[in-house]
């Protein structure tokens, strides 16, 4: 295989509170504005102050530190700070952050998973050490379900009995490092009494299949998230592709990103299928697809 999977990636690293840092991966990020006037929405989630206005739509902007358990910005303090309008699980949202810094080139293979004990800060799904000092990668997805819960809930997907029974026969592997993607992932199996094996980064997933290889039972069907630390998804599907002893699964790859160029990349490295993150539908009709095709 001739394409290399690009390690680089970069990250926007903003403050909320205090100077710690923060990062966001610059894939879901369209812009950075100044603060502007908010137009205000009744009945909101607290940190949810208003609409801004965005290339003539309106985007709802979020003050994240108010969002993640930090004090909200004052209004002095919002004249100062900047919105980042994100294209995320298909919608457009702003971040109202304290202050942008800058934007850096890291090695994502650096980027270590967090401790367990951080508690209430599990809004964390990465940390990277930059010269000395710590940068805390956000875990949007999660900050998104707190601020609207409805997200969370479960999709009714119609299948037939035939589609169902197909997909039980499967041996699926799920991977992603956000704790709200891996239970709308489990949530939509279960519901269809599917089994599966589950893990939250992707050297768990590369070891789980040479060890289900190794026993004789060989993953059918991989989903993963892209931007994981450690191993990220498109390493991971290149790694699998580059391994000619292994029996190949079906790749699905599945992020928040809707960016056209992390889904042709997707293609490049090997994956079937590139999915944004979150439609159950389109989800349990892929992995049917990849069924057909392991059934082959």
């Amino acid at each position: 295989m001739s394409v290399k999977t690009k390690q680089s990636q970069k990250l926007l690293l903003f403050r909320l509170a205090g100077e710690r840092l923060f990062g966001l991966g610059t894939l879901k990020i369209r812009e950075i504005l100044p603060f502007q006037p908010l137009t205000k929405l009744p009945h909101s989630h607290h940190a949810v102050i208003g609409t801004a206005t965005f290339r003539g739509s309106a985007v709802p902007v979020i003050d994240m530190a108010a969002a993640v358990g930090y004090p909200p910005l004052s209004r002095e303090e919002r004249e100062k700070a900047s919105i980042i309008v994100t294209d995320i699980q298909r919608q457009e949202i702003g971040f109202l952050v304290r202050s942008v810094q800058q934007i850096v080139e890291v090695d994502w293979r650096k980027v270590t998973p967090p401790p367990k004990a951080l508690g209430h800060n599990a809004f964390v799904t990465g940390l990277l050490d930059m010269d000395g000092t710590i940068i805390q990668l956000l875990d949007v997805e999660l900050l998104l379900a707190r601020v609207y819960p409805e997200t969370l809930e479960p999709q009714d997907v119609v299948l037939t009995d035939v589609e169902r029974e197909t997909l039980r026969t499967q041996n699926i592997l799920l991977v992603d490092d956000s704790q709200v993607a891996r239970k709308q992932l489990c949530d939509v199996l279960d519901s269809k009494g599917i089994q599966y094996q589950v893990t939250a980064n992707g050297d768990q997933a590369f070891q789980t299949l040479l060890r289900d290889y190794e026993l004789g039972k060989p993953i059918d069907i991989l989903v993963s998230d892209i931007e994981m630390p450690g191993l990220d998804g498109y390493e991971l599907a290149f790694n699998i592709r580059d391994n000619a002893s292994l029996k190949q699964p079906y790749i699905i790859l599945h992020t928040s990103l809707n960016s056209e160029m992390s889904l042709s990349y997707a293609n490049q490295v090997g994956a079937n299928e590139a999915l944004t993150k979150f439609d159950a539908d389109e989800l349990l009709h892929a992995m049917l697809r990849g069924a057909e095709q392991s059934s082959h």
